[in-house]
């Protein structure tokens, strides 16, 4: 008899420790209804091609340089595996000339760069520390605060500048690394379809225009939290 009792009172206290280890194991990695919210620290590289800056310097290309910026982004998991995920950031970036006339100005324009881009994401392992993901989606670049350079307005005199919005598709593979139950570390990285007419229009010249195509890919590096 005191045996049987000493079983049930060993029973009675091993079930909310046996309980309480399946609750933990539950909340491990990631689950339909969790809210992923990360900062990264992001690098935007054009891989940029443009055309010829017409009617001038038909001849005469331009490239775009690299921009570091903070990045916010939100996911929300609608299934244990799949996710929709939200970037907002925005990057500061300077248009130069690479050859002739253009070339030897230099620096042409620069213009800040807001690319709200929405993915749908399948998470690989989601219960597990490691969770490798991969995703597609669509982007909506909006290109503000567009400003001539002083050497461009010093060879042509004044010049506004003004650069068409752009829509595109998205692509991205990343993975999240548990910290701790709630924060993660996070690598990702990005390529976005990035199209825009640049329209200058000079004193001196009258309107010129040059088609670029942006096509960035933007590397992350950032900490998470899962709410």
């Amino acid at each position: 008899m005191k045996i049987l009792l000493s079983l049930a009172v060993g029973a009675a206290l091993l079930a909310p420790a046996s309980a309480f280890a399946q609750t933990a194991s539950d909340h491990q990695g990631i689950a339909a209804g969790d809210v992923l919210i990360r900062l990264r620290g992001i690098l935007v590289a054009p891989n940029e091609s443009s055309g010829g800056i017409n009617p001038t310097f038909p001849g005469e290309h331009v490239k775009v340089d690299d921009s570091f910026m903070p990045e916010v982004d939100v996911t929300y998991m609608a299934t244990d595996n799949v996710g929709f995920e939200l970037i907002a950031s925005t990057t500061k970036h300077t248009a130069s000339g690479t050859s002739g006339t253009t070339g030897s100005i230099g620096k042409l324009a620069s213009t800040w760069v807001l690319p709200p881009t929405l993915t749908a994401q399948y998470h690989f392992n989601p219960h597990g520390t490691v969770r490798p993901y991969v995703g597609a989606g669509v982007n909506y670049t909006i290109f503000w605060n567009e400003k001539a350079s002083k050497g461009l307005e010093a060879a042509v005199g004044p010049t506004r500048v003004h650069m068409s919005d752009s829509a595109g598709w998205a692509a991205q593979a990343g993975i999240d690394i548990d910290l701790n139950p709630k924060v993660f570390l996070n690598l990702d990285v990005k390529y976005i379809d990035i199209d825009t007419t640049a329209r200058l229009d000079t004193t001196a010249l009258g309107t010129e225009k040059v088609r670029l195509h942006l096509d960035p890919l933007v590397f992350g590096v950032g900490v998470g939290m899962k709410f």
